[in-house]
């Protein structure tokens, strides 16, 4: 955070409460020009500022209501591999490494339990997974945001 200034942390903020507001109604509410607004949208953009909007798609209206997390164990050594065989899954839209006793925490959605019991043997093929443990997600108590830390 510390490459932004103010108005840079001020326009963030503001999309983070709304994500679709225009850049006219960005500059209104910033008391900006609209140039201003569109220079520094620019700017944040191709410094990184922005992540993917795919971000914003609820996977269950596309047929996808369930929503699980499987701790993935790797033999160290094929760590890449087993990354890039897990990106090619379509089911997967979301994966990190993690320190610690679990090596990736994967993200998956799956249209019903037998679905993701297909999943997960997808997985659990891929040569270098040593196991995996599965946990269905049974809500989302705090969804992304970024707005506390933004105001902090």
């Amino acid at each position: 955070m510390s490459d932004y200034d103010a108005v840079d942390r001020a326009l963030l903020a503001a999309l983070s409460a709304d994500p679709r507001a225009t850049v006219v109604a960005l500059a209104d509410r910033l008391g900006l020009s609209r140039n201003t607004v569109q220079a520094r949208m620019s700017r944040l953009e191709s410094s990184g500022a922005f992540l993917s909007f795919e971000r914003s798609i609820d996977p269950a209206p596309l047929g996808f209501p369930l929503e699980a997390f499987i701790s993935v164990h790797v033999r160290q050594k094929r760590l890449r591999e087993v990354v890039d065989d897990i990106a090619r899954i379509p089911e997967v839209i979301q994966a990190h490494g993690l320190s610690g006793s679990i090596d990736l925490l994967v993200r998956v959605v799956c249209r019903d339990a037998h679905d993701l019991f297909r999943i997960d043997g997808e997985i659990l093929a891929i040569d270098g997974v040593e196991r995996t443990e599965t946990s269905l997600a049974m809500g989302e108590l705090i969804p992304y945001r970024l707005g506390p830390l933004l105001e902090r």
